[in-house]
C-alpha cells in the first residue's frame, strides 16, 4: 500500500530524490566509495557543497546581489542565537507568531533589548497580526514566515529600513516572494529540502561586521562565509540529499512551478474543511499556510473512527501537535495531489458514515 505521509518534519521527499541518495550511500560518482564515507574536503564533495549554495540562490532569485548562500549544522535553534549574536548590538523587533518565535526571542534577550512588535499568542497564535507600527532604530526586525504547529502563515511582510530576518524554515522554496526584501533567512532542511541536520542560511554580505561583541569562530557567519561553509565538517549526507532536491525543485520548474500546486493542494484540503460540517480550520482563513493545514473534528466521538479510516488508507502523520490537538496536513513540496485528495476522500467517507 502506498503511503501518505503528511508528517510535520523530517518529512516527505521526492522519491527521485530517495533513489539517488540511497545509490550514493554505496557508490558515490562510481568511485566505488559512499557519499558518506569520502572526504569533505574531496573535489566530490567540495562540488557538492558549491552546486548546493549556487542553486539555493538561484531558485530564490539572489544571484549576484550580493547573497551567500550557507549550509550549517544546530538546526533552526541555532541561528536563533546565531542572528543575534552577529547583529543585535543593541535593541531588536521580533514579530510573535507562535512557538519558533517564542524560543527566537528568548535567545535574542541574551545580547540585547527585544521589543516585541506584534504577537498572537492572546489566540493561541492562531492568526498573524496586522497593523502593528514598527519602532525606530532597530537593529533588525524578525519574523517567522509559516508556523507549523499552528498552521499560519505570513502573507504581507513588515516594511522597515531595518534589515529583515525571516525563519522560514517550513516554507522555504514553496512559493514566490521577493526575497531580496531580506537581509537574513534560515531554514532547517528538513520540511522542504533534505533530512534532518543542515540549516540552509542565506544572508546579505553587507550587514555583517557591525557589531562589536566578539563572535564565537563556530557562530560568526563571516568566518562560514570566509571558508565556504567547510569550517568543519559539514554534514555531508544532509547537504547531498539537499543539492538533490534542489535540483529535482529545478526541474520541475522551480519555485513559480511548485507554488502553482502548492496553491491546488491547499485549495482541495481547506475547501473539504469548510464544507464538511465534522471539521473546523484553527487558522483564520486569511492567514492559512499552504504548507501545514490544522484542523479538529467538531464532535470528538468520531476520533476513533476517522484515525482508523487514515490508517486504512495509508495515511501517515496527521495527528496536530498537542498544544493545539485535532489534525495537521503538512503539504510540503514534495507532497503530491494525490495524496491530498486521498485525505480528503477520507475526510467526505467519514461524512457520509457519521
Amino acid at each position: 500500500m502506498k503511503k501518505h505521509n503528511f508528517s510535520a518534519g523530517p518529512c516527505i521527499l521526492p522519491q527521485e530524490v530517495f533513489k539517488e541518495a540511497s545509490e550514493a550511500i554505496l557508490n558515490y560518482n562510481d568511485s566505488g566509495l559512499s557519499i558518506i564515507e569520502i572526504s569533505h574536503r574531496s573535489k566530490d564533495f567540495v562540488d557538492v557543497m558549491e552546486e548546493a549554495r549556487s542553486l539555493a540562490l538561484e531558485l530564490l532569485g539572489l544571484e549576484g546581489k550580493g547573497y551567500k548562500a550557507l549550509f550549517l549544522q544546530g538546526g533552526a535553534s541555532m541561528q536563533f542565537l546565531s542572528v543575534a549574536y552577529n547583529l543585535l548590538q543593541s535593541k531588536a523587533g521580533y514579530i510573535n507568531t507562535g512557538s519558533w518565535s517564542d524560543k527566537a526571542i528568548k535567545e535574542a534577550k541574551l545580547f540585547g533589548e527585544v521589543v516585541e512588535i506584534a504577537s498572537s499568542k492572546d489566540a493561541n497564535f492562531n492568526y498573524i497580526p496586522k497593523g502593528y507600527t514598527i519602532p525606530k532604530n532597530l537593529d533588525y526586525i524578525h519574523c517567522t514566515s509559516n508556523n507549523t504547529i499552528f498552521g499560519t502563515q505570513i502573507k504581507d511582510f513588515p516594511v522597515s529600513e531595518a534589515p529583515l530576518i525571516c525563519d522560514m524554515s517550513s516554507d522555504i522554496f514553496s512559493r514566490q516572494l521577493d526575497f531580496s526584501k531580506f537581509s537574513l533567512i534560515y531554514a532547517g532542511a528538513q520540511k522542504n529540502m533534505g533530512p534532518a541536520g543542515t540549516t540552509l542560511v542565506v544572508i546579505k554580505e553587507d550587514i555583517l561586521g557591525k557589531i562589536e561583541r566578539q563572535i564565537p569562530s563556530m557562530l560568526d557567519y563571516k568566518v562560514h562565509i570566509s571558508k565556504g561553509s567547510m569550517f568543519n565538517t559539514p554534514p555531508v549526507f544532509a547537504v547531498y540529499t539537499s543539492m538533490l532536491t534542489l535540483k529535482w525543485l529545478k526541474k520541475f520548474g522551480g519555485v513559480e512551478a511548485i507554488e502553482e500546486r502548492n496553491e491546488k493542494k491547499a485549495k482541495l484540503i481547506y475547501s473539504e474543511v469548510d464544507l464538511n460540517p465534522l471539521f473546523k480550520g484553527f487558522a483564520v482563513k486569511e492567514d492559512r499556510s499552504t504548507m501545514n493545514a490544522t484542523f479538529t473534528l467538531i464532535n470528538e466521538d468520531l476520533k476513533e473512527t476517522f484515525d482508523a479510516m487514515c490508517t486504512e488508507a495509508g495515511i501517515n502523520g496527521v495527528n496536530g501537535h498537542r498544544s493545539v490537538g485535532g489534525y495537521r496536513a503538512s503539504m510540503y513540496n514534495a507532497m503530491t495531489l494525490e495524496s491530498v485528495a486521498t485525505l480528503v476522500d477520507v475526510m467526505s467517507d467519514l461524512e457520509r458514515k457519521a
